[in-house]
């Protein structure tokens, strides 16, 4: 919860801009990167979460636009992304499908919206990459509407000890290569944002999470 903290929204911090410089880096390949995680199931995870999706809607972390032809007609839908490499291919996107988006490079720790605006946001795999994923997840109960629905799908630290193990020691250099940690509790954490958590669906190291701000 944001509280009474106040945070430039100006600029990203040092460690959201070195998030972007590594998907700056792999933007070119990032949608054959992404392939086989589709392929076992993440496409159809993100279609059943994103038809969710209502009124006006804020995707953080829209990347490449992967999600773009999976949205219902009539919502009202903004992206952002902290890479300007992954938007440009997005526009690229958007364009071939026709989709009605307005994109923005910006961060979702200081998203440059005032509170309450949105209906719905929508995240798929990005709270792994967030630099700091409490104070995004703050904004994005900031920004939503009461009654607003947080639609995210994130990959979680697996259960199994042995697992467990294995990401946390090959996470630091997943994180230097690609972006994302593959240890974090993200289920927990937005347990703990102030936001109230309606539906969790657990498969393997799949969350899909809907949560409100009350």
């Amino acid at each position: 919860m944001t509280g009474g903290t106040t945070i430039d929204r100006r600029a990203p911090s040092s460690a959201t801009r070195s998030v972007a410089r590594v998907y700056d880096r792999i933007a070119f390949l990032y949608d054959l990167y992404d392939a086989p995680m589709n392929a076992l199931g993440g496409r159809k995870r993100r279609r059943q979460l994103i038809a969710r999706a209502h009124g006006k809607v804020l995707e953080v972390g829209i990347g490449t636009g992967a999600n773009l032809d999976l949205y219902p007609a009539g919502i009202d839908l903004v992206g952002i992304d902290v890479s300007p490499r992954m938007l440009a291919k997005a526009r690229r996107r958007a364009s071939r499908l026709g989709a009605n988006v307005a994109l923005r490079e910006a961060d979702i720790e200081r998203l440059p919206f005032p509170d309450a605006t949105f209906d719905t946001v929508v995240a798929t795999c990005v709270f792994c990459s967030v630099a700091d994923p409490a104070r995004g997840l703050d904004e994005v109960r900031r920004i939503l509407k009461a009654g607003g629905s947080a639609l995210l799908l994130e990959h979680v630290r697996p259960e199994n000890p042995v697992m467990g193990r294995l990401a946390d020691l090959i996470s630091p250099l997943v994180k230097r290569l690609v972006g994302p940690e593959l240890n974090r509790n993200t289920e927990e954490t937005v347990a703990r944002s102030g936001l109230r958590v309606l539906e969790v669906r657990r498969e393997t190291i799949w969350r899909e999470i809907v949560a409100t701000r009350d």
